[in-house]
């Protein structure tokens, strides 16, 4: 039994191997890759169509070839020939068979096929369908057009597609329809009249929606403005044998391009010798003037919107001109000498001054710095004057611009000139830098940067050693420019150290120690306590760890959490910046909490300590709320603010809201009665007071109030509990217009008006009193010639001189113009008075 058993098992498996065999041969076919039956291409795109024999034995494969819908051969390009519109190429080592089309037309659309012989008797072929169709092109669309203010202007872009494409505009990103100054045509955007606003990017956009097809041209529309030359003085003057520059100013977009015209000859300048004009700035450069340059010249603007010019007269005249101021450089502790030459007619006189300042050197030794000379060599004949100013041991401040002058009666001719002072090195600059700090192996960046003339070359030494010689992977050097970088890893701690930075030019060397120290978290707050405490709120006193130079705080934060809840995790947080109050808010009142601050710096958050357990009060009254103005006077323990009002008839209170203790604030009240302080007491006219209650705001505009008057405010808020405790402040409203008048115009006050009476009367007697004297040797003026003259104002009382001193500032008593000390200022219902007894401002009375 078991032999027939396995004799079935041997003849299933043969049969199996049988199928698998037939299954496993390969029907012989050609595979035109890509495989999709229709290629579908733009007019002008290429294409590559491979032909690939999918049979079991290619060597079997003969007469491999491409034809067109004629059934015409397509042949292969033959050697040295330029590439045909379409041809066949042999690839994969002659396993394929390529139909490359170089630039797709609409003639070339069709059925193209492939067709081989498999071993010889066995026909193979395949076929494949090339669709074209005309892509969207921009036919007339440039990306950059240009209109003229003020014209009508189409924005081209014109389209061609097969099918037709529509096409619509967009503007940073919205549509643009066809309404009031833009109107869309076939051939673009029509603008009529263009602004400056116009400039911008437009969206060509089209659109063929049989084929799905979507372009956009991007087209930048720059609004171009015709050129407007600004007027030219009437007259130029240049000075004769000197160089000459003027600069004509245009506006226009795009900028214009200039042109200086000789009216005489109608010449352009730049042709004429010793002239140059910078076409794009407008200056024209005359190197050397002459007399025949003497004429009328214009300035003409040029742009792609228009023209414009403007005339002038050149006129040549013989000024002074500084032939020769050159620069020196000189080193530290040597002498200097700063040499000016100059020519007019006559020789000018030459004196220098520092660059910014006004004030000149004169001829010969200085008396503000006897280390300075100043000499004149003046040659008449050659009409030319040499100043030399010789400075005896420079220093780094003699280091700068310096203006010679050449002066002549006809003008004045300045030009710069430059002393540089070398000297060694120095880190002047670089002594007061903490040290630099890094932690974790961060790269850290140690900068040098040396002070020197000429620049000096730095070296970096650690330990005494050249960095650059001890090949450590772990320092790198980088210069740029004065400055040397040292970079350094600290991947040991022996790198926590001190590094030296040698700077060296020609005239000397210099050192500088920098520190590399190692970053830690700060550590823990000594101490907070809480300032102020409210239902909801608590601000505390912190104070934080000592600090490194260089390292600062940057945050400090807090934890807080109910003080029965053990459970740190639960806690919330809050972080201010080291400036700022650390006040905690969000509390619930009648609630303990515990408190834990830790502080912040780059490295990291340090130890939470400073635990603080503090509990809120009960929900109570708002907390009293605080004015918004500066008062004149400040506030004491018996005192009121005193601010003042610019105003004589209004006045507008400004307060911050004050904490709520648990309960919202609903409501303020502002009470404001007028009155007056006498002797510290403080009385209130009756039934003049102004009681009312604002709903959210912090403001309130104080209005029909009397002018040069005392005004006592009271201000409350007020909660579900009930109200604050009031905050007072006093107010003294502006005198009104026509006491200002008065004040302003000295010629009305009553001082002025009696000194003309006065003035008047001593005049009428002198009169009287000289016909006295020339009749009859009598009067006054008789006296006087026989006795000493004394001085008018001898004959006035001190009480009259002390009486028109006060009707002119009649409060200002005291010695600084204030309030005598042992006065008050006080309202009675009419005006204010001053009486002995206790001050109320130190500027009340104005």
């Amino acid at each position: 039994m078991t032999a027939r058993l396995n004799s079935l098992s041997i003849a299933i498996l043969c049969w199996i191997t049988v199928l698998g065999l037939v299954r496993c041969q390969k029907v012989p076919s050609l595979q035109i890759l890509p495989a999709a039956s229709v290629q579908r291409k733009p007019v002008g795109a290429s294409l590559l169509l491979t032909c690939r024999p999918d049979v079991p034995d290619s060597a079997l494969i003969s007469d491999l070839r491409w034809s067109d819908n004629r059934n015409m051969t397509i042949p292969p390009k033959a050697a040295g020939q330029s590439s045909p519109p379409i041809y066949t190429e042999s690839i994969a080592s002659g396993q394929a068979l390529a139909l490359i089309f170089n630039s797709l037309q609409e003639s070339m659309a069709g059925v193209y096929y492939c067709a081989a012989s498999y071993s010889v008797t066995e026909q193979l072929g395949a076929s494949v369908s090339v669709e074209t169709y005309v892509a969207i092109t921009w036919k007339d669309a440039p990306e950059d057009q240009r209109p003229i203010l003020g014209d009508d202007y189409i924005v081209r872009c014109e389209v061609t597609a097969n099918p037709p494409a529509t096409v619509d505009w967009l503007r940073n990103g919205d549509p643009i329809k066809s309404s009031g100054r833009y109107v869309i045509e076939n051939r673009g955007l029509l603008i009529r009249n263009v602004s400056e606003s116009d400039d911008g990017l437009y969206t060509c956009r089209a659109a063929v929606i049989s084929t799905g097809e979507l372009a956009k041209r991007v087209i930048r529309v720059e609004v171009q403005i015709k050129p407007e030359v600004q007027k030219l003085p009437l007259v130029l003057d240049a000075v004769e044998g000197q160089s000459f520059s003027y600069l004509c100013n245009a506006t226009g977009k795009p900028v214009p391009e200039f042109q200086w015209i000789k009216k005489s000859t109608q010449q352009n300048v730049v042709d004429i010798d010793r002239f140059s004009v910078n076409a794009l700035t407008g200056q024209l450069d005359i190197s050397r003037v002459e007399q025949d340059d003497h004429d009328t010249y214009s300035c003409v603007a040029k742009n792609a919107a228009g023209i414009s010019e403007s005339t002038t007269k050149l006129n040549v005249l013989i000024r002074p001109k500084i032939l020769e101021f050159m620069n020196i450089t000189v080193p530290e502790d040597s002498d200097a000498v700063l040499a000016c030459r100059a020519f007019g007619r006559p020789p000018p006189e030459i004196t220098f001054r520092r660059f910014g300042t006004t004030e000149e050197y004169s001829v010969g030794l200085q008396v503000s710095d006897d280390r300075i000379v100043l000499d004149l060599d003046t040659n008449a004949e050659r009409g030319e004057t040499i100043g030399s100013l010789r400075i005896h041991k420079v220093d780094k401040t003699d280091d700068g611009l310096y203006d010679c002058i050449a002066r002549n009666p006809g003008d004045v001719a300045y030009k710069v000139g430059h002393i540089t002072v070398e000297y060694k090195p120095n880190f002047d600059n670089m002594k007061s830098l903490p040290p630099v700090y890094t932690w974790e192996q961060r790269p850290a960046n140690l900068s040098c940067l040396a002070q020197a003339i000429p620049n000096a070359t730095i070296e970096w030494r650690w330990n005494d050693r050249r960095v650059l010689d001890l090949y450590d992977i772990n320092m790198k050097v980088e210069n740029v420019g004065a400055r040397s970088d040292l970079i350094i890893i600290p991947r040991e701690p022996r790198y926590y150290t001190s590094y030296k930075c040698v700077a060296t030019n020609r005239l000397g060397s210099e050192e500088h120690v920098m520190e590399l120290r190692e970053a830690r978290i700060p550590d823990a707050v000594g101490q907070a306590r809480p300032r102020s405490v409210s239902a909801t709120s608590m601000t505390f006193d912190i104070i934080p760890p000592a600090i490194e130079r260089g390292l600062p705080i940057t945050a400090v934060s807090v934890q807080y959490k109910e003080e029965f809840n053990p459970d740190w995790n639960t806690a919330l947080n809050r972080t201010w910046s080291p400036d700022s109050p650390y006040i905690v808010e969000g509390l619930r009142p009648q609630t303990s909490y515990s408190f834990r601050f830790a502080v912040r710096n780059i490295v990291g958050l340090g130890q939470w300590a400073a635990y603080v357990v503090h509990s809120t009060p009960k929900r109570s009254e708002p907390e009293t709320p605080k004015t918004l103005h500066t008062p004149i006077q400040e506030e004491d323990e018996e005192d009121d603010a005193i601010v003042t009002s610019p105003y004589a008839d209004h006045f507008e209170l400004r307060w911050n809201v004050p904490v709520d203790n648990g309960e919202p604030i609903n409501f303020y009240r502002v009470k404001f009665c007028p009155g007056s302080k006498i002797n510290g007491v403080w009385t209130e006219l009756e039934g003049a007071c102004i009681e009312e209650d604002i709903q959210i705001s912090t403001s309130y505009e104080m209005r029909d109030l009397q002018a040069d008057t005392y005004y006592r405010i009271e201000l409350m808020a007020h909660n579900a509990i009930g109200f604050s405790k009031p905050a007072h402040l006093l107010l003294k409203t502006a005198r009104g217009i026509d006491v200002v008048l008065r004040v302003d115009d000295r010629a009305l006050s009553s001082a002025a008006v009696i000194g003309i009476v006065v003035g008047c009367v001593l005049l009428l007697l002198l009169v009287i009193d000289i016909l006295c004297c020339l009749i009859g040797n009598l009067g006054l003026l008789a006296m006087m010639c026989r006795r000493t003259k004394r001085s008018p104002s001898d004959l006035m009382g001190d009480e009259e001189k002390l009486g028109r001193e006060d009707e002119k500032q009649p409060l200002n008593n005291g010695p600084d113009g204030d309030v005598l000390k042992s006065s008050s200022v006080e309202f009675d219902g009419r005006g204010v008075q001053i009486r002995s007894g206790e001050i109320i401002g130190k500027n009340s009375a104005v």
